[in-house]
């Protein structure tokens, strides 16, 4: 076992550990997805995401999020992507909230170690408030026969003229059985500074002429604390071509 697979346990415990409460939850989305280690030399990707939640406090229920984005990959080891972020609060209209720019990079070859593994880069920005977010983390993955494991583990920093600056660790897993290309169950966890969430969810990929494939994936994440949403709906579909 290398070095850094030895340190995952006591990383995934700090993450999951972490007591403190968002200065803001409502504006915070701890669902979000589980990125593959992966990068795809040609790749080219129009991708859409949504997430709904409802909750027993009305403040935080009926919240609707959309993320669209555009990526591409800039050589066989580097895959980024830039999204505009929405979201439609209680009583409100759909309204632009943030622009990101993502960066996903494979570190070793597939199949190389027992695990393959690759980092994510992040930054997002705010459209009407002075608050900017940079995130790194780290994608390990591996599979064991039809059974796949994947998670993400990182730290995020929080700063502007209008939030108090901070640093914040975040974690994302997901656990499947790959059953057929176009069809896969599993179960994800997802675990940040207010959320501790976990549930069910399908995955697939449908493949068109020459290089177009749809990537789709659906779940529902239920709380295990009190801060979580009561029930966390996302639906993600990816047109790579």
């Amino acid at each position: 076992m290398t070095p850094t697979l030895r340190l995952l346990p006591c990383i995934i415990f700090t993450v999951t550990s972490t007591a403190a409460i968002a200065d803001n939850p409502v504006h915070h989305n701890g669902v979000n997805r589980v990125y593959e280690p992966y990068v795809q030399p040609l790749e080219r990707e129009w991708e859409w995401r949504s997430y709904y939640q409802t909750d027993d406090d009305p403040s935080e229920s009926d919240i609707l999020r959309q993320r669209i984005g555009y990526g591409t990959s800039i050589n066989e080891r580097v895959f980024a992507e830039l999204y505009l972020n929405a979201m439609k609060l209680p009583g409100g209209s759909l309204r632009l909230e943030s622009y990101e720019l993502e960066s996903r990079i494979q570190l070793t070859e597939q199949g190389e170690y027992a695990a393959d593994w690759g980092l994510l880069i992040e930054l997002e920005r705010e459209r009407s408030e002075s608050v900017s977010e940079v995130a790194a983390a780290v994608l390990v993955s591996r599979q064991w026969g039809n059974w796949v494991g994947t998670l993400n583990v990182g730290v995020e920093y929080e700063f502007g003229s209008d939030v108090d600056n901070e640093f914040e660790t975040f974690m994302s897993a997901q656990w499947r059985l790959r059953y057929r290309e176009s069809l896969e169950p599993g179960l994800e966890f997802y675990a940040d500074e207010y959320t501790r969430g976990i549930g069910p969810v399908l995955t697939g990929l449908i493949r068109g002429e020459g290089n177009r494939k749809w990537h789709w994936e659906t779940g529902v994440i239920l709380p295990l604390n009190k801060t979580t949403p009561d029930v966390t709906y996302r639906v993600l579909l990816e047109f790579e071509f």
